[in-house]
């Protein structure tokens, strides 16, 4: 190849037909330079370069990586190649996920674009991992079961044993891009909504990933994968949880003990001082709150209350209770567009909240009139209201899980239909993916039990569906 007038130009005597490999060493000389293949060359690689063969040709899987580590400068290059449909020529397993859109709407990019920006970020984390070429892979074919029908994940696992071993990959490679395909949202799952001072949260996901190698690359590529999903996607606050999850899940898997390194990151050392003053209290930040109460059933709801109450949209949040009778919650919030959070306003309404001096439902009732859902509605519906229910994530409390429309008051109405159904939340994380909303409780029943009776659990269920739907 050679370079002219700012782009990548096939030589004469280069044959795509003989050497179907070049297509890559083409497109990876163009993404380094930063330039454009020009249109001759393009069209003779469409037109000459054949289907690839199983097994790929020697060394080809290394020009795909070197392709992919490229980084950002990469994808105009792919996109040139799939619009001559050389990608199909090289996997025809991506056929389907061309333009695709995505199911929610969470997700900026179409399939095969958020699959490309994946690849680029990843690239960008490549020095931080022991086995760069699996990550890219991982990369590459986490989403790629999205175009056919049944479980992307699932579709994808399966493929890859088809993919890996034609690419030439050992059998313990293709392994280990089977793990990051079907556990590739497994550590932000977790770490947005589960308790990491459990000792089996920690254990579940070490009892999942059994590598530190897979578990290395798994964080690589959520990183790489959340950031390539949408600007909500990742987060200071995110970031940090998944680090803490790994660093704990590295300590189990190195053969540590997991009550070792089950400490709990919410309440530190701050608020427990706060909750052993056993009065109210509450401290802010720019963009957050901690309060600090005597527990009552309801105060979590209270809270949540009064935060929808402000127009606070509630990205995320935690929830605590101790034996002797304290509870703290902290909530992490969106300011509104248009002003600065009155912070003292908002503190006063959550004293008078808790002392019964305001009438939140009513005024709840009258925001959601004025101002209606907190996002945009988009074109893509979310699903349906679910709740689902887990004894075995947590050693001494029911994780339920509550799945939803975002709405005003949401997060209120979910956690007054607990405390009404006479379960004490005793954890809680809350997660709004683009306009979904996911809560998770770690709950127990008024005697300090799990949820295990299947009456209650029946009405529970029915309760909460109700309260989303209102």
């Amino acid at each position: 190849v050679e370079l002219v007038r700012g782009e990548v130009h096939l030589d004469e005597t280069a044959n795509p037909s003989v050497d179907p490999t070049l297509v890559l060493r083409v497109a990876t000389a163009a993404a380094r330079l930063n330039a454009r293949i020009d249109r001759e060359s393009l069209n003779r690689l469409g037109e000459e370069t054949p289907v690839w063969p199983d097994p790929w040709p020697a060394g080809a899987s290394d020009d795909f990586v070197a392709l992919m580590l490229e980084g950002e400068r990469a994808i105009p290059v792919l996109e040139s190649l799939d619009q001559r449909d050389l990608i199909t020529k090289v996997l025809p397993e991506w056929a389907p996920n061309r333009s695709k859109p995505q199911r929610n709407a969470y997700h900026r990019y179409t399939v095969d674009r958020h699959l490309w920006q994946t690849v680029a970020n990843a690239a960008a984390l490549a020095d931080t991992v022991s086995r760069p070429d699996l990550l890219m892979f991982g990369a590459w074919f986490h989403d790629i079961g999205k175009g056919y029908p049944g479980d992307h994940t699932d579709v994808g696992v399966e493929m890859f044993a088809t993919i890996g071993p034609r690419m030439g990959l050992s059998a313990d490679d293709v392994a280990t891009v089977q793990a990051l395909i079907r556990h590739h949202l497994l550590l932000a799952d977790t770490a947005t909504r589960r308790d990491l001072s459990d000792d089996a949260t920690i254990t579940g996901v070490a009892n999942e990933l059994k590598s530190s190698v897979t578990l290395e690359l798994l964080r690589a590529l959520t990183e790489a994968d959340s950031k390539a999903t949408g600007v909500s996607a990742w987060s200071d606050w995110k970031a940090g949880l998944v680090y803490e999850l790994t660093e704990r899940v590295h300590h189990v898997l190195g053969g540590g003990d997991v009550h070792d390194v089950t400490w709990k990151l919410f309440p530190d050392a701050e608020v427990l001082e706060m909750m052993a003053e056993g009065r109210f209290a509450a401290c802010t930040t720019e963009n957050s709150i901690i309060v600090v109460t005597p527990d009552r059933p309801g105060t979590f709801s209270k809270v949540a209350g009064v935060m929808a109450l402000h127009g606070l949209d509630v990205l995320g949040a935690e929830a605590h209770s101790d034996e002797q009778g304290m509870a703290a919650s902290e909530f992490r919030v969106q300011p509104p567009a248009t002003h600065s959070i009155e912070w003292g306003r908002v503190v006063d309404s959550v004293e008078r909240a808790l002392r019964n001096e305001l009438a939140l439902e009513a005024r709840l009732v009258e925001r959601a009139r004025e101002y209606g859902t907190p996002r945009a509605k988009t074109a893509i519906p979310p699903a349906p209201p679910s709740v689902r229910f887990d004894d075995t994530a947590s050693s001494n409390s029911t994780l339920l899980e509550v799945r939803a429309p975002d709405k005003v008051g949401l997060l209120h109405n979910i956690a007054k239909t607990i405390a009404d159904m006479g379960l004490d939340i005793r954890h809680a994380r809350v997660q709004t993916l683009g306009n979904e909303v996911v809560d998770t409780f770690y709950v127990r029943t008024s005697t300090g039990k799990k949820l295990t009776d299947a009456v209650h659990r029946g009405e529970v269920e029915k309760a909460l569906l109700f309260a989303v739907s209102k």
